[in-house]
This record gives C-alpha cells, structure tokens and sequence, in this order.
C-alpha cells in the first residue's frame, strides 16, 4: 500500500488507496473477464507499458487480490488469478462501469478510438449461436484507418472458440463487413445499434450471417444500460 495515502482510517478511504491508481480499475475489468496471462491482458490495455502492467499486477498481488500461479504444464509461464478478495470486486467494478456507460457523455468516449482494444473485445463476447454450426471467418474493414490498422479477422471455430486476427489467418472469408471506427464503437458500446447506421456499413457475403450481425456481435458488457448522457 503506498505510504503517500490518505492516512484515514475509513474503509473507503483505505480501499482507494488499493484501487483508485492509475490504470488499475481498467486491469481490474480486465482479470474480471477472465484474462489471466500477462500478454492477453495487455491485448485488453494497449495503451499500459509492459513495465507499469508488471508494477500494477506486483501491487495487486501484495495486496492480496491477485495470485501468481506458474503453469504447470509451461515451464517459465506464470497466470494471474483473482483472490477471493479480488473476485469480491466483480460488482464494484460492474458497478463503476455501468455508471460510466449511464452518466458520461458519449461524445467524450468516442474520442478515445482503438480499433486492437475494440476487436479484443468483440472477440470476448461475440455471441456464436446465431452463426451457423461450422468455422465462420467474418473480416471486419475499417476504411477510415491506415492500412496497418485496417484489417481485422475473427474465426469462430463450432466449440464456440474464438481467435482475433490482425493478418489473413488463410481461410475463405463467410463475411466481409466495411464500416468506419467510430460506428463500430458506437455500436459496441450500445449507443446506436447496426440497423440505425445501415448506410455506413457494407457486407459482402453471407446474407444469413449479415442479417443477424446484432445477435452475435460481441458488444460491450455495459451497452445493457441505458445511456442518459449524450
């Protein structure tokens, strides 16, 4: 715990000094959706320095909410796991999250675009029901980015796995969808939905997958609350 804190002995106070540093309730959102490597867990936070992720984990372990495991079956490889404290903090993160998605203006989080950060967790929560019983490649354009950050891929394989890839994974492409970065992520977020912005996409391919993209894009776990400020 730093030795600057508040020096208070309210809970509240004390738990701030744990939880409120920088970066450390977006790692928090990040162990709660189950990342438990070091690199999948930057995928969820591409703007944190490898060193200040390894400060923020080290810190989190001292103060028992988190624990680092070696893998048994990969020696040198280590996974970090929540502590019962840590999964105490499910709701209180849920909680901020859902308060942010209510009460801060849209406008102000869709200035901040990250098309890694945006197709990390549409990979997470894609939902596959609604797509067809078999391997489907959806390729996501983004026709406003440069061409480095342009492409996108998602494989859903039938288990229900599925794998975010930056480079053509080789397989032949069920959907080609062409939109723009910022619809995307409001789409994401739940602040408008694909049927609302239909002249700012185009889809090439499966008309069956196409017409059910809402069902099983994987929108963020807060879009469910309704947004009050705009």
């Amino acid at each position: 715990m730093s030795q600057h804190g508040y020096k208070q002995f309210c809970p509240l106070a004390m738990a701030a000094e744990v939880l409120c540093t920088r970066w450390t309730m977006v790692l928090m959102r990040e162990l709660i959706a189950g990342s438990t490597r070091f690199n999948d867990i930057r995928r969820g936070v591409p703007k944190m320095s490898p060193t200040l992720l390894s400060q923020r984990l080290k810190s989190l372990e001292e103060s028992g909410i988190v624990e680092r495991k070696p893998v048994p079956t990969e020696r040198g490889i280590f996974e970090y796991h929540l502590t019962e404290a840590g999964r105490d903090l499910r709701d209180v993160v849920i909680a901020m999250g859902m308060w942010g998605q209510k009460w801060v203006e849209s406008s102000l989080s869709l200035k901040n675009l990250d098309p890694s950060l945006l197709m990390w967790d549409m990979r997470r929560n894609l939902n596959p029901k609604p797509l067809p019983d078999r391997r489907t490649v959806v390729q996501f354009v983004y026709h406003d980015l440069p061409t480095t950050k342009r492409d996108w891929w998602l494989v859903i394989e039938p288990a229900g796995e599925v794998d975010l890839c930056w480079a053509d994974p080789g397989f032949e492409i069920d959907l080609f969808v062409s939109t723009d970065l910022r619809t995307m992520t409001a789409i994401w977020m739940g602040v408008t939905d694909v049927s609302a912005e239909r002249e700012k996409f185009e889809f090439s391919g499966s008309r069956e997958i196409s017409s059910t993209i809402q069902t099983w894009l994987g929108l963020s776990p807060f879009a469910v609350q309704k947004k009050l400020a705009n």
